[in-house]
């Protein structure tokens, strides 16, 4: 079968909305190449191996690239993942040069290219992020191994939002906690939650897609039995009390629920905020604080910010 690789280059901040922009255009896969993996300075205070080739990066900024069935809807296709992405701007996300090109490829080229990428990375002093097809022996007792299987968009839980937000959650999940995953993606974060003790992990997620890989990814960690997966619209309908809610999505998407988050969180329960770009984090401490959360501390990763307020 012959394939489309579309190739955005954009900004770290759009590269989540655009991801979702190509999934839902039916991209049956996304590689993303960010210029600042290969110019950092990579800490080692976790044992993390990186052996990356300049040739795969952009000079600067992000490449976000999907594949897609030539077919005689391509071209329609492709004008409407374009319209989508400078609708971005409506919401003031920054769309850098957003430069598209098109070119074509053959299926055996990308159905596996895209693993390169993607190794173990040990993200925190108890977790180790292994992608399924990798071999990885832990160096430590105590350590804890999540396996992922990135699919199609969610990534392997190495994103700067994903590791804070894993390593608030070793601050405060406690044993037998009930813990709100809100946008649950891969499931990343549900399986942190019931691998650091917490009796029942609720995950959340409006993309049908979402529930599917979260379920795999849980099956493979087997850790079923104390995850419920479920297709829905961030807290919409949830009733139940939570020891801890934790949402890795968007500013713009996070401001929308912090009362139902202040709704739902015990008294002395947190809320764990991530996904927001720097810019956005005074819009989101406003509203959090507005909703009668305290911040007890802001995490801070390159130019990404995660919140942990406390009810």
């Amino acid at each position: 079968m012959k394939w489309s690789e579309i190739s955005i280059h954009t900004t770290n901040e759009a590269v989540e909305p655009i991801a979702n922009i190509l999934y839902e255009a039916g991209a049956s896969g996304i590689v993303i190449e960010d210029s600042f993996d290969l110019n950092k300075d990579h800490p080692d205070q976790y044992g993390e191996l990186y052996e990356l080739n300049p040739d795969d990066f952009p000079e600067e900024g992000v490449i976000v690239k999907a594949y897609l069935p030539v077919n005689s809807f391509l071209g329609e296709t492709v004008e409407q993942i374009k319209s989508a992405i400078n609708n971005l701007l409506l919401f003031n996300i920054d769309i850098g040069l957003n430069k598209v090109t098109i070119s074509e490829v053959h299926e055996e080229e990308w159905s596996t290219a895209w693993k390169k990428y993607y190794h173990p990375v040990k993200i925190s002093s108890k977790f180790t992020i292994v992608p399924t097809w990798e071999e990885y022996e832990p160096v430590s007792s105590d350590e804890l191994m999540i396996e992922l299987d990135p699919g199609m968009a969610f990534g392997t839980g190495t994103h700067p939002t994903t590791v804070m937000s894993i390593q608030a959650l070793e601050q405060t999940v406690k044993k037998d906690d009930i813990v709100y995953d809100v946008g649950t993606g891969s499931g990343v974060l549900s399986i942190a939650s019931a691998m650091l003790g917490a009796k029942h992990v609720l995950a959340l997620d409006l993309d049908e897609i979402a529930v599917k890989s979260a379920e795999l990814n849980i099956k493979i960690n087997h850790i079923q039995d104390r995850i419920t997966v479920k297709q829905n619209n961030l807290l919409d309908g949830i009733t139940e009390p939570a020891d801890v809610i934790v949402a890795n999505l968007l500013a713009e998407i996070i401001v929308r629920f912090t009362d139902d988050a202040f709704r739902l969180v015990k008294d002395g329960g947190y809320f764990i905020t991530s996904g927001i770009i720097n810019q956005k984090r005074q819009e989101v401490e406003e509203q959090i604080i507005k909703a009668g959360f305290e911040i007890v501390e802001t995490i801070m990763m390159e130019d990404w910010v995660t919140i942990v307020a406390k009810k």
